[in-house]
């Protein structure tokens, strides 16, 4: 008998060519490449993105700086990115989802995830430093796919890189394809390529996107669940409230058109019926990599949405025009619903000035509709990047004089709020934060504004109520301020029978020695912050 070992394989991977990364310059004491170990994150920031580089991700990290433009900062303000492509693939049926990183990284994500109403376990694999020094790491996540990979359940496995994998080179792309008939997709999605998780969904919506076109390419694909509309049918692009595909699929119906899947979709079979559309309406502008996707397909990117008067009338006639529908039955959709939004807008005036700001990507759809409602909106602030698919909003918006900040930091947002003093703040956890400190009357965009319909009729009254609500409560706001005023704040917040004995000598000493700790702990990792 041969008493050689024999390498046991599942795939051909092994005879993939493996993209050599550059050279490394900086060395360690000991003269080896110092490698990231867990626990470093998106805030390592640019050592991060260098780490990756070297390690053969330059392609990546480029198409990712071409599509989601850094803004004044190199890592996120909001939550982990990679949170945005888990709850793509969390919502879709028959799909697993797969994280590799450090261990406090997927714990963090697994938690929020479950917090926004995930109820489907999330995979995991594990990793330390030898297995991500010796590339066992990806072996270890061929070998779970392998075993998960159950055509029974499963029509897909989404595998995401995190931070440190992506940054140490762990080559999902020699993942296989398909096993046993379950579809293998893997990403990266690190903090320091990827601004927001608002486009962190778009790096999961293009990946299956691509996947799913070049399955149709090779031959016949099943037919969606539903069946196939028996009108053209009109993609919608970006994650919007339930009930506002079914409001659009109203409007286009005078057109002789239908509404058709919202990308991201919620099975895999609604990605083959997205790309049968001849027209995409790129809803949420930012979604870059997917809109290649349909360009490569041959279809018409519409930029905008059905919202408020202005917005329905401009859509419609862009809908109608890119297939071809007369101008008469254009002219007759918009004297069906136009009458009744600009009804449905003077039922709920708003009155007062709001400062807007957000990361979801529909902030100037919102502004728009506040202004039709009355409000005086000076300043809109998207953590998303400007594309040439937001220009139309932009143009509405600034005519009217609304300062519009494409990847607006938190700073600018608050900048924004403090200067303007406004009736009303709609923004993020901090900025509503900092508003309520300064007695401003404030609302959480993603829980408070992105949960209720926006387009048509349906949305044309349907933040009146809300906003006038919470503007409502300025007197109240007033009078906790009132009431807590001379509480202190900082060192000083709390009741104090004489003034606190602060020590800044004390602060300083105690600072050193942090600093001190914190340069003999990055010089003990190889010079590498984590």
């Amino acid at each position: 008998m041969d008493d050689q070992p024999r390498e046991v394989r599942y795939d051909d991977a092994a005879d993939a060519e493996v993209i050599r990364g550059e050279a490394r310059v900086d060395v360690t004491e000991s003269g080896s490449a110092p490698q990231g170990g867990d626990g470093m994150g998106c805030h390592s920031g640019s050592t991060m993105a260098e780490a990756a580089r070297k390690a053969g991700k330059s392609e990546i990290l480029d198409q990712y700086a071409k599509d989601y433009p850094q803004g004044p900062h190199d890592k996120p303000q909001s939550m982990c990115p990679a949170f945005g492509s888990l709850r793509v693939g969390l919502r879709m049926r028959r799909t697993a989802t797969v994280l590799s990183g450090s261990a406090c990284c997927v714990y963090g994500l697994t938690f929020v995830s479950h917090f926004y109403g995930a109820r489907r376990s999330v995979g995991y694999v594990p990793f330390n430093s030898e297995t991500l020094v010796t590339g066992k790491l990806f072996e270890d996540i061929r070998d779970a796919v392998h075993e998960m990979a159950d055509p029974a359940r499963y029509d897909a496995i989404v595998v995401t890189n995190l931070c440190v994998p992506t940054a140490s080179g762990v080559p999902l792309r020699l993942l296989p394809d398909e096993i046993n008939g379950v579809r293998i997709v893997g990403i990266d999605v690190p903090g320091f390529g990827v601004p927001t998780h608002a486009e962190a969904k778009d790096v999961l919506a293009g990946a299956m996107l691509n996947y799913a076109r070049r399955e149709v390419e090779a031959g016949p694909v099943q037919a969606p669940v539903s069946g196939k509309s028996d009108r053209p049918t009109v993609t919608l692009l970006g994650e919007m409230f339930p009930a506002d595909s079914l409001g659009i699929g109203g409007m286009l119906a005078p057109l002789g058109l239908a509404a058709g899947p919202v990308v991201p979709c919620r099975e895999w079979r609604e990605l083959y019926s997205a790309l049968d559309s001849k027209v995409v309406a790129a809803i949420h502008p930012f979604y870059t990599s997917a809109i290649r996707e349909f360009e490569a397909a041959g279809r018409t990117i519409v930029g905008s949405a059905p919202v408020g008067h202005d917005g329905t009338a401009a859509w419609l006639k862009a809908i109608g025009e890119a297939y071809g529908v007369s101008p008469d039955k254009i002219a007759a959709a918009q004297n069906a619903f136009l009458p009744a939004i600009k009804g449905a807008l003077a039922s709920v005036p708003i009155k007062g000035t709001i400062t807007l700001s957000g990361y979801e990507g529909s902030e100037l759809l919102v502004a728009r509709l506040l202004i039709e409602s009355g409000a005086d909106v000076p300043y809109v602030g998207s953590a998303c990047p400007k594309t040439k698919w937001s220009a139309p909003d932009v143009e509405w918006l600034e005519a009217r004089g609304v300062k519009v900040k494409f990847r607006a930091s938190l700073e600018d947002d608050c900048a924004a709020m403090e200067a303007i003093r406004p009736d009303l703040a709609i923004g993020t956890t901090p900025v509503v934060q900092k508003g309520k400190q300064m007695g401003i009357p404030s609302l959480y965009f993603t829980n408070l504004i992105s949960a209720r319909p926006l387009f048509g009729p349906a949305g044309a009254g349907s933040l009146g109520q809300v906003v006038n609500a919470a503007m409502a409560n300025k007197d109240r706001m007033d009078h906790m301020k009132a009431f807590f005023d001379g509480v202190g704040e900082g060192d000083t917040a709390g009741i104090w029978e004489g003034a606190p004995n602060l020590r800044p000598d004390f602060r300083a000493t105690n600072l050193k020695k942090l600093e001190k700790a914190e340069k003999a702990r990055i010089a003990a990792n190889g010079g590498v912050k984590c």
